[in-house]
């Protein structure tokens, strides 16, 4: 079941950002070419899986969420091209393939990591939406942006930039990831829901707190799989977190005591999804399969 709705999430998605791109005018085609190349190079699509999966648990039509599915990756694209540069952490691959300053050039890759940003919020803004939906779409806008930035993503590369080379406690660790990857993930399901015409605010606030608890999850097996995984699987040089001196849950746990941390949340984020009155067993499935991946 797992499987195949991926698969279904992940054809519908990459199928809705070529169209985007497809219809995008040609103001400069080498920049074009570099979004292009960043957007669908690939991936997991984590966080269009959950657009979908909370917003179509809540009631959604498939069709109604698939531009906010876009508008997702497009900020989770221009977050891993910016992460990948030399100021940042200045790795050469990403998913088996150059990295976009690689393949391009710098100056292409952070002018496409800005287009694929801002891209996620037009998206956004002319999207159709059903009429129970309308009136959210200032809120949609608000979410993301609020996981993109200061007190997002970027709040949380900051600290892990100015973390590399120490030794970070448990609680500050736990901040910095719950920043620069869990924000992006909760704000993924929050707009499914807030596509949906289902749900309560007691709901809403149950499925926020899966969101939370796998996000953590997600970047805990990424921390265990930088020393359990390999190149290949990853797509990305296996060891990097090691080699730039980062703090991570192994290094402040050990390999042990990281796993137990994955499985915590693993569990907590089931209690949180499990008493709600739908069919949440696609989200559950996921859970598990955020803390068992192996790339």
């Amino acid at each position: 079941m797992l499987d195949r709705a991926i698969c279904h999430y992940q054809t519908r998605v990459n199928n809705t950002l070529a169209t985007i791109f497809n219809q995008l005018p040609i103001t400069d085609a080498k920049l074009l070419e570099a979004m292009r190349y960043a957007v669908l190079l690939g991936g997991k699509r984590v966080r269009p899986f959950l657009v979908y999966a909370s917003g179509e648990m809540l009631g959604a039509k498939t069709e109604h969420l698939d531009a906010l599915a876009a508008a997702v990756e497009c900020i989770h694209a221009y977050s891993l091209v910016h992460d990948d540069l030399p100021a940042m952490d200045n790795d050469a691959l990403r998913r088996g393939q150059p990295t976009v300053h690689i393949a391009f050039d710098e100056a292409t890759a952070i002018l496409a990591g800005d287009a694929l940003q801002t891209l996620a919020f037009e998206i956004i803004a002319e999207c159709p939406l059903p009429a129970y939906a309308e009136a959210n779409r200032i809120k949609m806008i608000q979410v993301l942006a609020k996981a993109s930035g200061y007190q997002g993503m970027c709040g949380g590369q900051a600290i892990d930039l100015a973390s590399t080379g120490q030794r970070i406690d448990i609680n500050k660790l736990t901040q910095l990831h719950q920043l620069k990857t869990g924000a992006l993930i909760r704000s993924a399901v929050q707009l499914g829901m807030l596509a949906a015409p289902n749900g309560s605010a007691e709901e809403h606030a149950s499925l926020v707190d899966y969101a939370e608890k796998i996000g953590l999850a997600f970047q805990v097996q990424d921390d265990v799989l930088d020393i359990v995984g390999d190149t290949e699987q990853l797509g990305k040089p296996q060891g990097s977190d090691l080699a730039a001196d980062k703090s991570t849950y192994p290094a402040l746990l050990g390999l042990d005591g990281a796993r137990d941390v994955a499985q915590t949340l693993y569990q907590d984020a089931l209690t949180a999804v499990t008493k709600l009155p739908y069919n949440s067993e696609l989200l559950e499935q996921f859970a598990r399969y955020i803390i068992e991946r192996n790339q």
